[in-house]
C-alpha cells in the first residue's frame, strides 16, 4: 500500500489521495452504494466526455443535485488546466456539505484545484472538520493551500489509492466508517 498515516483512534476523517485516474472517486461511489442514501451528504465528480475525449466535470449529490463545474466551454476567468470553471456553482452545492444531525457520514470527491476556487466550499470543509461526523475525501496528491491543509488535519488519515489495491479500498473505508459508529 502506498504512504499512510498511522491508524489513530481518534480519527473521523479519512482522506484518499492517488494519481489521477486510480479510482479514487470509484471508491467513494462504490462506499455510498454500501449505505442508505438518506444517511449520505456530500457529492461525487463525473467526467463528462464528448467524442471520446474529457471536456469537463459534474459534481452529483447523493440526493440527486446535479452542477457542472467545469468545462472546456466555459469561460477561463478561473481556469484549471484546459478547463473554465463555475465557481458559483460549486459555491451553491456547498449546500451539500451543510452539518446536518441526520448524516451519517460525509462523502466529499474532491478536494482538488477547482474546489478550493470557492472560498464556500473550503469554509465548509473547514465547518465539516471541526465537526465529529466521519468524512471520507478523496484529496489531490499535490496542491498547496487548502489541499495542503486538509491533510494536515490532526484527527485524520491519509490513505493512498493505487491500482494494486483500489478494488479493495471500498471494503476497507467501509470498514473503517463502520468502526466510528456502531451504536448509530
Amino acid at each position: 500500500m502506498g504512504c499512510e498515516q498511522s491508524d489513530r483512534s481518534g480519527a473521523y476523517a479519512l482522506l484518499l489521495t492517488g494519481a489521477p485516474g486510480v479510482g479514487k472517486t470509484t471508491v467513494i461511489r462504490r462506499v455510498a452504494a454500501q449505505f442508505e442514501m438518506r444517511q449520505l451528504r456530500g457529492f461525487y465528480t463525473k467526467e463528462i466526455r464528448e467524442g471520446g475525449e474529457r471536456r469537463g466535470f459534474r459534481l452529483l449529490g447523493f440526493q440527486g443535485q446535479e452542477r457542472v463545474i467545469a468545462h472546456t466551454a466555459f469561460p477561463k476567468s478561473h481556469r484549471v488546466g484546459k478547463y473554465g470553471v463555475d465557481v458559483a456553482a460549486i459555491d451553491d452545492a456547498t449546500v451539500l456539505l451543510a452539518p446536518d444531525p441526520a448524516a451519517r457520514v460525509y462523502l466529499v470527491d474532491e478536494i482538488g484545484k477547482m474546489e478550493c476556487l470557492s472560498e464556500e466550499f473550503v469554509s465548509a470543509m473547514r465547518l465539516l472538520f471541526a465537526g465529529r461526523t466521519p468524512i471520507v475525501a478523496t484529496v489531490a496528491l499535490r496542491g498547496a493551500g487548502f489541499i495542503a491543509e486538509a491533510k494536515s488535519v490532526p484527527e485524520s488519515l491519509l490513505w493512498q489509492v493505487t491500482r494494486a489495491d483500489r478494488d479493495e479500498m471500498p471494503a476497507r473505508v467501509a470498514s473503517w466508517l463502520t468502526e466510528r459508529w456502531p451504536s448509530r
